[in-house]
């Protein structure tokens, strides 16, 4: 074999396994991002509502959305840039990915808040962008979701003469926009957008208010990780020392997994020796409801979320005298904790006065 057909080869040769290891490195990528959603209880969907300047701006109004990320969807080339979807003939729609938390925001929500700032009728144009690239679109990565949107759709096309048009498919690609695209609208005030002002402000208080609420069974497995599933659906229990919160000692507030309801507050929280989080008492009793347990041969009380149902652990008699003798032990799964520093972002704000040693 000569030296250059070796050369060749061997180059050949490197050049598979790089790119072996890169496809390989990208499936893992995917599956941590998804197990991540999972951990941090997150949902996705895809808009596609004419400009994504305009449609990005508008998600991150929403309380409960807590990424978005401007890019190219369902198209057929790779690697596209934003002047070859402008010519039209990639495939490609203008897109929002959404990443959102159901126990804040619900998906009906966010379709029906995204539907005001498009026209639904509108075949490649949306304001003053027209072509293929500004279609409108649902793309899903979960196909439970399915039905609540197909059901939202089906609910407006009455209020038209003319048919629906917004596309309604699984997602089956995504790439990333250019850094000039993202946040554009956070960057350049004034820059143009499609969607009319009073919106952003309707989308700002669209679920100010909204309550915690149980969610149902499809949903709370597409955002729980097993554990979390199987402790607070199942009635399980973690292992003791190996669980994320037993030892956890920074302020904060913990909530409940399933709904975000806010149950237990760092101040209350003491090292009993159990391994699992315990606390002298709920920040307000009727958060918590009481079950007698007698499973294993035993007679306890399990004590449940109200909001979500959600088993959360048990009760005993025998915690600090001093600060009324009951040990709320808990499973971190059944759990979410939010740093003080953060809640303000998360939408606890107005939990913070209970960090307070003397309350």
């Amino acid at each position: 074999m000569s030296f250059n057909k070796l050369q060749r080869t061997f180059t050949s040769t490197i050049l598979f396994l790089c790119i072996t290891i890169a496809c390989h490195s990208l499936n893992n990528n995917n599956d941590n991002q998804s197990e991540n959603m999972k951990t941090n209880n997150l949902h996705e969907i895809y808009f596609a509502g004419g400009c994504f300047w305009g449609t990005e701006h508008f998600m991150k109004q929403i309380k409960g959305v807590k990424t978005t990320e401007v890019g190219y969807a369902n198209g057929n080339t790779k690697s596209p840039s934003y002047e070859q979807v402008c010519n039209g003939n990639t495939g490609f729609a203008e897109t929002v990915k959404v990443i959102y938390d159901p126990r804040i925001v619900d998906l009906e929500l966010l379709i029906n808040l995204y539907l005001k700032t498009i026209d639904p009728t509108s075949i490649n144009r949306q304001g003053n962008d027209q072509g293929s690239q500004y279609r409108t679109g649902i793309y899903y990565t979960d196909s439970s979701d399915v039905h609540t949107i197909n059901s939202i759709i089906k609910s407006i096309a009455d209020k038209y003469k003319k048919p629906i048009v917004v596309e309604i498919k699984p997602l089956q690609n995504f790439h990333k926009a250019e850094e000039f695209h993202q946040d554009y609208l956070d960057k350049n005030k004034g820059g143009y957008c499609h969607i009319r002002p009073e919106l952003f402000e309707l989308a700002r208080n669209a679920n100010e208010k909204t309550k915690f609420k149980k969610l149902d069974d499809a949903t709370l497995r597409s955002i729980l990780s097993k554990e979390q599933y199987i402790v607070t659906q199942k009635n399980g229990t973690e292992p003791a020392f190996k669980n994320e919160y037993w030892d956890e000692k920074r302020e904060g507030i913990y909530v409940d997994i399933t709904t975000g309801e806010p149950l237990f507050v760092s101040t209350d929280k003491f090292d009993s020796g159990c391994g699992w989080p315990s606390f002298t008492k709920p920040i307000k009793k009727d958060l918590i409801k009481e079950k007698i347990d007698t499973s294993y041969g035993m007679k306890r009380i399990e004590v449940r979320s109200s909001t979500g149902d959600a088993h959360l652990g048990h009760v005993f008699n025998d915690g600090p005298i001093d600060k009324g003798g009951l040990r709320y032990c808990i499973n971190s799964a059944s759990l979410r904790f939010i740093p003080k520093e953060q809640m303000k972002a998360e939408g606890y704000e107005d939990y913070i006065y209970l960090l307070k040693e003397d309350n």
